[in-house]
């Protein structure tokens, strides 16, 4: 039966607008920074380092963001929850957003803190290093919560990284019972190691009280959030505690366990990687895309690959290329 829901996905997260330049190791290095990372920078550090780097590209990004511009762009119907400042970089965020038809609709925050802003260095292999300043988007109060928003969606989606601030992290929690208390599913990535070396036990505590219908990590994360050194060991530590857990594991593919069962799928071909950021943000979109339309594991697995490959083949975490018509040539 299709869903009766105004909304598949409403996401919860960062209103954050990237600012992306090419960098070499040489600059990671001087700036002491560890590649492949994201850190919080505050508002000194930020224009210090903008200064620093090289000629930028500034686009909307936000990681739940991120996944939803990907999903609408697959056809789903998406709703976003986040806080901007009423300024410049709050309107480009606000207007890249709705034209991808993502409905967003949160007050920006009139005077205070600036809109957030990420400022993220590129290197020659594809990685990229994350600083981030969160500005506006970490003062998101459970007043700012749409509660009849989240009781029209299928899905809550939950951005790790807005756990940090307290403020954001009450927000989270409430909209976390708002979902539940409608019969909808609660669907979490763990976004950072860093993130889960700050908050662990928090993630641990709302796992073993069986809020999380859908958990998304990466190798490195799942692994710091069972407090293992061995992939196969987190996994079979974490994976009985949640009705899906999907992990990410770059060049080896990706896998996803429910019920008892593990499926697997291989990364999909790619001639070169030019920017992994938002890799992880467009699987999530491909796989909760083909959850949503209730397609079996594997198809799911798939369309998440599909997503990630088109990603790391541009610069920026906004598809470029038209993801619908790429996964349903790979499905076909």
């Amino acid at each position: 039966m299709a869903s009766t829901a105004r909304f598949d996905v409403v996401a919860i997260g960062n209103a954050i607008v990237d600012v992306i330049a090419r960098a070499d190791d040489a600059l990671i290095a001087a700036e002491g920074l560890v590649k492949g990372s994201m850190r919080l920078i505050d508002a000194a550090e930020a224009a210090r380092l903008y200064e620093a780097m090289g000629p930028a590209v500034e686009m909307s990004g936000g990681s739940a963001a991120n996944t939803l511009a990907g999903m609408a762009a697959l056809g789903r119907r998406c709703a976003f929850i986040g806080q901007v400042a009423d300024d410049q970089l709050g309107g480009v965020f606000t207007h890249d957003l709705r034209t991808l038809g993502v409905a967003y609709d949160t007050p920006p925050l009139a005077g205070g803190a600036p809109t957030a802003r990420c400022l993220i260095l590129v290197t020659p292999d594809g990685q990229r290093t994350m600083n981030t300043f969160l500005g506006a988007s970490h003062l998101l109060g459970r007043e700012m919560i749409d509660e009849a928003l989240i009781a029209a969606s299928d899905i809550l989606y939950l951005e790790g990284y807005l756990w940090d601030p307290p403020l954001s992290r009450a927000a989270m929690r409430r909209a976390i019972d708002v979902a539940r208390a409608a019969g909808g599913k609660v669907a979490f990535t763990l976004s950072d190691a860093f993130i889960i070396d700050r908050h662990g036990e928090d993630f641990r505590a709302l796992i073993a009280e069986g809020l999380f219908d859908i958990l998304f990590a990466n190798e490195v994360e799942i692994c710091a959030l069972a407090e293992e050194t061995d992939f196969e060991a987190a996994v079979a530590r974490i994976a009985p505690q949640v009705p899906l857990l999907v992990v990410t594991r770059s060049e080896k593919g990706a896998i996803a366990l429910t019920g008892g069962t593990r499926t697997e799928v291989k990364a999909e071909p790619i001639d070169a990687v030019v920017d992994t950021t938002g890799a992880g943000d467009l699987f999530a979109a491909g796989f909760l895309a083909g959850h949503a339309e209730g397609r079996p594991v594997a198809d799911c697995l798939t369309m998440g690959a599909v997503c990630a490959r088109e990603i790391i083949a541009q610069v920026g975490p906004r598809a470029q290329t038209d993801l619908k018509a790429k996964v349903a040539e790979r499905l076909a």
